[in-house]
């Protein structure tokens, strides 16, 4: 499983911020726990996770072989490509060289949309 954060001094072991609830087209979905929501930077095992909110479809993570975040699709509201601050809209957020804080957004593509609707629990397309 992911997590932020890292074992770096080899003494304590970072808690636990991740639960799996299940899977969705083999892709683990988690669950953040300790008031943690978010799905994590960085990845141990696996190369995508699947995070839901309310039982929906919310975002999901892909990771490189390095185990770095590469790309994230979504699905909520974001004003800076709709205008609106409430209209969910399925985008993508690109990463550069697993760099958290560097990333460019867009929406997706109907091609792209069609390539990971098996993913997408609970919405209508």
């Amino acid at each position: 499983m992911g997590g932020n954060g890292s074992f770096a001094s080899g003494v304590n072991n970072p808690y636990n911020k991740y639960e799996e609830v299940g899977y969705i087209e083999g892709v683990k979905v988690l669950k953040g726990i300790q008031g943690h929501h978010k799905l994590p930077e960085e990845s141990r095992t696996s190369s995508a996770y699947i995070r839901l909110k309310d039982n929906q479809f919310y975002e999901m993570r892909f990771y490189d072989n390095n185990h770095k975040l590469k790309l994230e699709i979504a699905y909520h509201a974001e004003p800076k490509l709709t205008g609106m601050p409430s209209k969910k809209v399925f985008h993508v957020h690109e990463y550069e060289n697993g760099n958290f804080k560097s990333r460019t957004t867009r929406l997706m593509t109907s091609e792209e949309i069609k390539k990971y609707k098996k993913y997408f629990k609970g919405v209508d397309l």
